[in-house]
């Protein structure tokens, strides 16, 4: 759990750097489009290599995987969870959860800013 913590704050601390710096030189949400990219990698990289070797402590894998992709992004899971979907045959599933975490994400927030101004 203390893993995750450290991970998870090292990633938010990371994404709010990139965010504050590319914010700079671009007028939309660059930050989080670099971080929800960036991470995607890293954690497709992180699960290879943990396949390749799984000699890799565990704790290895909380830190990173866990904490500070998910800190840096939770895109990263998500498209993580996606690939191993399509992987395993179940392209549709994977489709229908892409286009409704997609939509209702964005259905939610539009939610959230009504109900919040009633």
């Amino acid at each position: 759990m203390v893993l995750v913590f450290l991970g998870g704050g090292l990633g938010s601390a990371l994404r709010y750097w990139l965010s504050s710096w590319l914010s700079q030189f671009f007028p939309w949400s660059a930050g989080t489009f670099s971080a929800n990219i960036l991470g995607s990698l890293f954690i497709g990289l992180l699960m290879g290599w943990f396949i390749k070797w799984p000699h890799f402590e565990a704790d290895l894998r909380l830190l990173l995987a866990i904490g500070f992709c998910g800190g840096f992004t939770t895109f990263s899971a998500f498209a993580l969870e996606q690939a191993n979907m399509i992987k395993n045959g179940a392209t549709l599933h994977a489709l229908v959860y892409m286009a409704g975490s997609i939509i209702l994400g964005l259905c939610a927030v539009f939610l959230g800013l009504w109900l919040s101004r009633q």
